[in-house]
């Protein structure tokens, strides 16, 4: 049986449960509150509070933050940092480095695509910026198997 977290305790879809840790991890972003903390200050903001997806995939890509943004700074251009990245579009590229690289239950391209969709919905025009920081990733990624 895998430790994977479980999205369906809230009746959420996988795409429900993603925005809600995007959402949570680009709260975090803003100051360095413990984790229980950003939970509990965003449970209101969920219908049926945060659910289990969210706050596993939150908490796990907390304890391995250093290694995701090292895995992002190797796909970003010449000239770019993790710290020029804005707050939205990290936000999402940790969720979606954590869920391509650890989450065998997700597949690559339903976390690139998904990883897509946030960065059009609450970035301006960063969705191909995105799209091309995991392409690279995943593209890295199958060459290596």
């Amino acid at each position: 049986m895998s430790n994977e977290p479980n999205i369906n305790e809230n009746n959420l879809s996988r795409s429900e449960a993603r925005e809600q840790a995007f959402m949570l991890l680009f709260s975090k972003s803003f100051d360095d509150k413990p984790l229980e903390d950003v939970f509990e200050d965003n449970s209101e903001l969920f219908v049926g509070g945060v659910c289990g997806y969210a706050q596993s995939v939150v908490s796990a890509i907390e304890d391995k933050i250093d290694e995701i943004d090292a895995d992002i700074s190797k796909y970003l251009k010449k000239g770019w940092t993790v710290s020029r990245i804005s707050k939205p579009s990290l936000a999402i590229l940790r969720l979606a480095f954590y869920e391509i690289k650890y989450l065998e239950s997700v597949p690559d391209s339903v976390s690139v695509n998904e990883a897509v969709e946030l960065a059009k919905k609450y970035t301006i025009d960063e969705n191909k910026f995105v799209n091309g920081v995991l392409g690279a990733f995943v593209r890295s990624k199958e060459e290596l198997k």
